[in-house]
């Protein structure tokens, strides 16, 4: 089995998907992606993040492949690296801030399985954002829970922003 494993690893890092796939424990899965409100709840996280770049120190990208383990691969549909994060076409190290947009296929299971895919590899911070209710989650290592009053935050950091921004049209 690990070698058959190490071989669909291989062909899925030298692979071009459209949209982009991970890759858990030796299967290619398919990313729920491609409706208007996803796009736009991920385009404005990622703008309010690039915006405060500078202050708060970090780097946002979309869409950036994750190695959260050596057989899992993860796509969050945005990540925050710290600035002096090393430079890795595929990251290893963790990112400080991941997030996961919500489409309407999606599954609580298959979300949260990601979530707990981050925070093991050392991420201190996933945040869910789902555009249809308007509402985020927040999860850490110590806690989980509905950002009730608006506002996201990455814990011991200034990083924040709020629900109202993301959904602003």
């Amino acid at each position: 089995m690990a070698a058959t494993l190490h071989s669909a690893l291989s062909a899925y890092l030298v692979t071009t998907y459209r949209p982009d796939r991970e890759f858990v424990d030796g299967a290619v899965r398919e990313r729920n992606v491609g409706e208007r409100s996803h796009s736009q709840a991920q385009t404005r996280v990622l703008e309010l993040l690039r915006a405060n770049r500078h202050p708060w120190n970090i780097v946002a990208l979309p869409e950036l492949r994750v190695q959260v383990s050596p057989e899992r691969f993860r796509i969050p549909d945005v990540c925050a690296l710290r600035e002096d994060s090393p430079y890795e076409e595929v990251v290893t190290h963790p990112p400080l801030l991941c997030v996961e947009i919500l489409s309407k296929d999606d599954r609580m299971s298959e979300t949260l399985e990601r979530v707990d895919d981050y925070l093991r590899m050392g991420v201190a911070c996933v945040w869910v954002v789902d555009p249809r209710t308007r509402r985020g989650y927040q999860h850490s290592l110590d806690a989980a829970y509905e950002a009730r009053e608006g506002v996201l935050r990455v814990p011991s950091t200034t990083i924040q922003i709020s629900l109202d921004a993301v959904f602003e049209e």
